[in-house]
């Protein structure tokens, strides 16, 4: 896959978005510490993968690797966007790939080509292909939505 300068990932899960943003060098980083990542739906045992998968998330700093990152009701929606928007015109001479949920692409897809133009590519999640480091940071920002999802549940 061509390299960006830029990642920047948006995922949705039950009533929360979120996003993380990533250069090329640490996303390269993050791919050799993330192969403990999996998606959420596919789990057996998912209350055990949460609790070992936080402790592999402090132990690693997987956060760290990330310039910004933040999870909020989908009600909130507008102030992920702008933020992205934001990162955008800030970053205007670099190529930016985004990798959208499949519930929030149609709208994000239209949002973004309004602002950027034809310098950042816009995929669906579903787009992604197993085992590269576009999909591994893909599955670090679902395990965080969901970990973040039932922390407020309980």
């Amino acid at each position: 896959m061509k390299e960006f300068d830029y990642y920047i990932f948006v995922d949705y899960s039950e009533n929360y978005l979120g996003y993380l943003i990533i250069d090329n060098n640490n996303l390269k980083s993050l791919f050799a510490k993330s192969n403990k990542f999996s998606h959420y739906k596919e789990l057996r045992y998912k209350s055990a993968y949460i609790h070992s998968i936080k402790s592999v998330i402090e132990k690693c700093n997987i956060l760290d690797f990330f310039i910004k990152h933040k999870i909020k009701e989908i009600r909130q929606n507008i102030d992920i966007y702008l933020e992205i928007i934001k990162f955008l015109k800030e970053h205007e001479n670099c190529i930016i790939f985004i990798s959208v949920d499949n519930h929030e692409y149609s709208n994000f897809e239209k949002f973004v080509k309004i602002i950027d133009g034809n310098k950042t590519i816009v995929k669906k999640e579903s787009q992604l292909i197993k085992g590269t480091p576009e999909y591994k940071a893909s599955l670090v920002l679902d395990t965080l939505l969901n970990i973040e999802r039932l922390s407020k549940k309980k």
